[in-house]
């Protein structure tokens, strides 16, 4: 083979002082002959395995592990293999599974505690007219200088700035300050920035601002009647009602679909008992703790949603592995069944349902949708990601509908109440 294939290579390369298919095979083992050998090696190598785990019928979890025991020229290769084999796994008659759907109703008072909620996104504030103090909730329109030991410091100055206070906008302390003053007032705020502050020249230093307090101003009830609905791009007030409604409902089955798909979950994995493949578990737990430690390095970039860390609060390194390796198990076995319950029973993720998948997540970045579809359309490892949650979807589906399922009215504030509040977490 080493031979067939360098005389291959000898038609083509291009050596100083050789025409083409003219090199001597001297010189083409001496320049190429390692790699060639090293490259007729691994064909070997995966030609002869293949055909052992299929010989076998065995389905490898992972990529075997070969090494090379005996090579010799003129003589048969030898090499040991190891590897993880998926387990055999029988699922269980759904028929038999009984699952509850929580559902929550929408009152019209919850509908209307939406709206005020609405409205008070939307609340403006006018000039006090009558004499009084500042207080919390009241918006001031201030200048502002800083200084450190008398020195002025870079963004430490601003104008016409309108503060909310209460709202925590400003260093600790700072708002505080200036609860109580009225308009035209000159106040001197003594703070200290937070050890952890971003500019590491401030960190730690006691700054005097002086502020001038220009305004100040209280917020006003939004009238909630038909002009505001206008506001919100309805024709009346009945309309955004309505419009309301919808997005609550959409959000009520969001929750009520995660909280049903994690009761059948709870239960598969209770069912279903087999091996698995340590290097799987390994694996996931590294993309875990990976996850984990990026969080902890930058928490502001973390994702808030991502369902890892929320109770991490407190615990040690030791303690957090061996929760997410608990994890990592679950993740394991759910995908496995998850998978031999889609393949056996036919579930595909069509064209289609990949489409408008990559449409939904190229929404997510308006202006750069084309850039979205053209890095997943050239990362088959992010076409992937894409059709991976869909095909869950699919086989939770599958499941279901042999399933029994009843139905169990609940509060909103019950449907949406995390389910591990009061036990241990685990994951889907």
């Amino acid at each position: 083979k080493v031979t067939t294939r360098l005389g291959e290579l000898r038609r083509t390369v291009q050596i100083p002082g050789f025409r083409p298919g003219k090199v001597p095979e001297s010189l083409m083992r001496q320049k190429y002959g390692d790699a060639v050998m090293g490259e007729v090696l691994e064909a070997a190598v995966t030609d002869s395995s293949q055909a052992a785990m299929t010989e076998r019928s065995l389905r490898p979890a992972m990529q075997p592990k070969i090494e090379i025991t005996s090579f010799e020229v003129g003589k048969d290769l030898e090499y040991t293999m190891a590897l993880e084999v998926m387990p055999e796994i029988t699922p269980m008659d759904f028929s038999t599974l009984k699952v509850e759907r929580l559902v929550a109703k929408i009152g019209d008072d919850e509908l209307d505690q939406s709206l005020t909620r609405l409205a008070e996104q939307y609340r403006q504030s006018e000039p006090i007219k009558r004499a009084r103090k500042s207080r919390k909730g009241d918006v001031v329109v201030i200048d502002f200088k800083g200084s450190i030991d008398g020195v002025e410091f870079e963004g430490g100055a601003g104008q016409d700035h309108n503060l909310h206070l209460g709202e925590g906008q400003f260093i600790p302390g700072f708002e505080k300050q200036l609860i109580g003053a009225k308009a035209g007032e000159k106040v001197a705020v003594t703070v200290t920035f937070p050890e952890d502050y971003g500019s590491a020249e401030l960190a730690g230093k006691e700054a005097v601002f002086d502020v001038d307090v220009k305004e100040t101003r209280e917020m006003v009830d939004t009238v909630i009647d038909d002009e505001f609905a206008k506001t919100m791009g309805q024709e009346n007030l009945e309309s955004l009602r309505t419009a309301i409604r919808g997005r609550m409902e959409a959000e009520y089955g969001g929750f009520s679909r995660e909280r049903l798909k994690r009761a059948l979950l709870d239960q598969l994995e209770k069912e279903h008992e087999f091996t698995l493949p340590e290097g799987m578990v390994d694996s996931e737990f590294d993309a875990i703790w990976e996850q984990h430690e990026q969080a902890k390095a930058n928490p502001e970039a973390s994702d808030a949603d991502s369902g890892e860390g929320d109770d991490d609060s407190g615990k040690s390194d030791d303690e957090l592995k061996e929760d997410y390796r608990k994890i990592a198990r679950r993740r394991v076995q759910l995908g496995l069944l998850l998978t031999e319950v889609g393949a056996k029973n036919n579930v595909e993720v069509s064209a289609e349902d990949v489409n408008r998948a990559l449409v939904q997540e190229a929404q997510k970045y308006p202006g750069h949708e084309k850039q979205v579809f053209e890095m997943y359309q050239s990362n088959p490892q992010a076409m992937a990601s894409l059709r991976a949650p869909i095909f869950e979807e699919k086989v939770v589906d599958f499941i279901l509908e042999m399933a029994t399922v009843t139905e169990q009215e609940v509060t909103p504030e019950e449907l949406m109440s995390d389910p591990d509040a009061d036990g241990d977490k685990s994951s889907d």
